[in-house]
């Protein structure tokens, strides 16, 4: 393994409103990287300030993780034995998140990677839905053409009868409503529903009804960061 080199996988809040959902030790590794990988590197800085007013935010090296030779880059990192963290725009790097790639890269150049501790929308959610948490799978963004993904729909849900597995997703926020109609219209009256919205914040709600419930009383989920999750 590569002596010198860490990388530090850097959770970030899912909710600004709630920076106690960090754990303090984070903010001790943070002044002890030296490059940043990013995917925003304006709202991480930000983010940065607001938890370790002391430092000095022009020390460090930034890298945002859709540049082109990101990769390259990273190598580089590695090579000169920098300090790295990545980070993620909300919850933790490397689920749901291009950092995924550069840990990967980690993981076959033999350097340390350390995940540290925070909020996962996903984990979250699953722990309050009630549903198995023993057999999940996460799906990121169903199809956008309705079609599709009124089949991919009845087919998550035959998966679920199949092997009792909670099927976890997520939408564009501006299509939330169109989704929840597009469940509501396709699974069967008995088949579970979490809505998991706004995790951590001030209006966070996750609540589990099965199908026919939820059509007697349908909610307004509009631009709002949610997770879906399914089972039979």
């Amino acid at each position: 393994m590569n002596a010198s080199a860490i990388v530090y996988l850097i959770p970030t809040w899912i909710d600004a409103s709630a920076p106690h959902t960090l754990p303090t030790y984070l903010f001790d590794i943070l002044v002890q990287c030296q490059d940043f990988y990013v995917e925003n590197e304006r709202t991480t800085r930000r983010y940065f300030k607001s938890v370790r007013k002391d430092m000095v935010i022009d020390d460090y090296r930034w890298i945002r993780m859709d540049e082109p030779d990101v990769r390259a880059r990273f190598r580089a990192s590695v090579e000169e034995n920098r300090i790295i963290g990545i980070v993620s725009e909300a919850g933790c790097p490397g689920i749901a998140d291009p950092g995924q790639e550069l840990v990967a890269l980690a993981q076959e150049m033999n350097v340390l990677v350390k995940p540290l501790v925070g909020p996962s929308s996903l984990l979250l959610a699953l722990m309050a839905s009630g549903l198995n948490g023993q057999s999940f799978t996460f799906h990121g963004y169903l199809p956008i053409d309705a079609k599709a993904r009124n089949q991919t729909i009845q087919a998550l849900e035959q998966d679920s009868i199949k092997h009792q597995r909670t099927q976890l997703f997520i939408e564009t926020p501006y299509r939330n409503d169109a989704m929840l109609q597009a469940l509501l219209q396709h699974l069967k009256p008995t088949t579970r529903v979490c809505l998991a919205i706004d995790l951590t914040g001030p209006t966070e709600t996750i609540q589990t009804r099965t199908v026919a419930e939820w059509k007697r009383s349908i909610p307004i989920l509009h631009k709002r960061p949610m997770i879906f999750l399914i089972q039979v």
